[in-house]
């Protein structure tokens, strides 16, 4: 009975920062030996840590009670921040609460980890200890996130352990999904070295790295890849990349997640005839593509739609399509009298129309669609005849236009959400949700993230979305 009582008292670790977490659950500890045992494994199953003096906490019963370390399946340092103590990195430091040192034996003592999360404000505390620990010793980790880590301290170790001259080096690591997003100073051998021992890949975040196309062709036959995220990534060229997507057997069936933004200011990763070749040969089980800043153009229209029929999320950002283009991405082709006719289409043609799946499209930077072209009748986004479209993203200045039009807002059904630095328009049946959308966004293949148009590939279960932490910072407001 407590089996199925324990994990519906137990909330999620909250994701602002001060809600009461298990406050239910803490009670069972004096209801029973059974409820007592019950409860202290869910508790210590997965161990979120906000500030240093929880971790010290958290450190010091493990070490006092080194069975309850066995129990620790996940250590979630993705919240945790020294913002609003009222001191520097370098006082935290001094109190010696969470240091490399402290962080290495916190992962000595929690020999079944299955995932370990840490970002930016811990870059400092990897050290070559940390590195080798999490990618060489523990023996059933799955999940690796690294996200934002920059620091010199952090590189260095990296190098050290990850790298060619290191002998001592297994031949494959267990890791199943890694994050490694925005970690821009990782040297382009660490990514060869590292990718190469993955066969058992499946979610690999690189994002703004200086990974090398040789290590990415590098990841192994064997790994099944669902979720990819190579956006900004401007040592990678569009003729590498989309022979990857097409033809190694680690990504080419598989893809649910594919992210290939890219910054149309700097690189552009897909050219014309890239996105020629890439689009026809991309799988049914995709789910969401970002292909904003690559060279779509009208002609690339009739190979968008049938991705349409099962994409839930698009972005053709910065893409050269027409109004007349993105509507027919969502509307029937024209019915036409005459078979022979250029113009629309025959009648069973229109019987064989299969409606598009898309529930969100971000068209930011499309020359072709303004307020006004937007909110005209032509236009069939914001029609009841788009559903199931939901959201829309357009950038922040056109949404500024938009939220200062409420009373056509309102008579239209649409309504303006921010998060961040970004903004979507929202239809208004389901404005007064948790995220843009009806179902708030979430679903499985974004492991319990929230909202829409994802930029982060996540590595664990876990709601995210929320108003603050630095994982739902890259994964929905930069």
């Amino acid at each position: 009975m407590e089996k199925h009582i324990i994990p519906l008292l137990a909330d999620a670790p909250p994701t602002n920062g001060y809600t009461v977490r298990n406050a239910d659950l803490m009670s069972c500890l004096l209801t029973s030996r059974l409820f007592c045992s019950a409860t202290i494994t869910h508790l210590y199953r997965r161990i979120a840590i906000l500030r240093s003096d929880a971790f010290s906490k958290v450190l010091s019963n493990i070490s006092q009670y080194p069975e309850l370390g066995t129990l620790v399946r996940t250590l979630d340092l993705s919240h945790f921040t020294y913002v609003g103590l009222g001191r520097a990195r370098r006082t935290n430091s001094e109190i010696q609460n969470l240091t490399a040192q402290t962080l290495l034996k916190c992962l000595e003592l929690t020999p079944r980890l299955r995932e370990f999360l840490v970002q930016e404000h811990l870059d400092d505390d990897i050290s070559e200890g940390v590195v080798r620990k999490v990618f060489c010793d523990l023996p059933i980790i799955e999940g690796v996130d690294f996200c934002g880590s920059q620091s010199a301290s952090f590189r260095q170790a990296f190098a050290a352990v990850l790298s060619h001259q290191n002998t001592s080096l297994p031949s494959k690591f267990a890791i199943k999904r890694l994050s490694l997003h925005e970690c821009n100073t990782l040297d382009e051998s660490v990514f060869e070295v590292l990718l190469s021992r993955l066969p058992n890949l499946t979610h690999l975040d690189v994002c703004r790295t200086q990974i090398t196309e040789s290590a990415l062709i590098s990841i192994p036959a064997t790994a099944r890849l669902t979720h990819l995220n190579l956006s900004k990534c401007t040592r990678l060229t569009g003729t590498v990349v989309v022979n990857f997507l097409i033809t190694h057997p680690a990504v080419k069936d598989t893809l649910v997640y594919l992210n290939l933004l890219s910054d149309v200011s700097r690189h552009c990763i897909l050219g014309q005839h890239d996105v020629e070749k890439l689009l026809p040969r991309l799988p049914t089980t995709l789910r969401a593509l970002n292909m904003s800043g690559a060279k779509i153009t009208e002609e690339h229209v009739s190979l968008l739609l049938p991705l349409t029929k099962h994409l839930e999320e698009l972005s053709v950002g910065y893409s050269e399509l027409s109004v007349d283009s993105i509507n027919s991405l969502f509307t029937p082709p024209k019915p036409s009298t005459k078979a022979a006719d250029g113009d629309g289409c025959s009648l069973e043609e229109q019987w064989e129309w299969v409606p598009p799946a898309l529930r969100y499209l971000d068209v930011t930077g499309v020359s072709s669609i303004t307020p006004s072209n937007l909110l005209n009748k032509s236009c069939t986004l914001l029609l009841p005849a788009s559903h199931p479209l939901e959201v829309l993203e357009m950038g922040e200045k056109f949404t500024q236009t938009l939220r200062e039009r409420d009373p056509t807002n309102r008579r239209i059904g649409w309504a303006v959400k921010e998060l961040g630095r970004r903004s979507w328009y929202v239809r208004q049946s389901a404005a007064d949700q948790p995220g843009p959308g009806s179902s708030d966004g979430k679903q499985g293949w974004k492991m319990g993230a929230l909202w829409w148009g994802l930029r982060k590939v996540p590595v664990a279960w876990g709601e995210v979305g929320g108003l603050c932490g630095l994982y739902a910072y890259y994964m929905f407001k930069k």
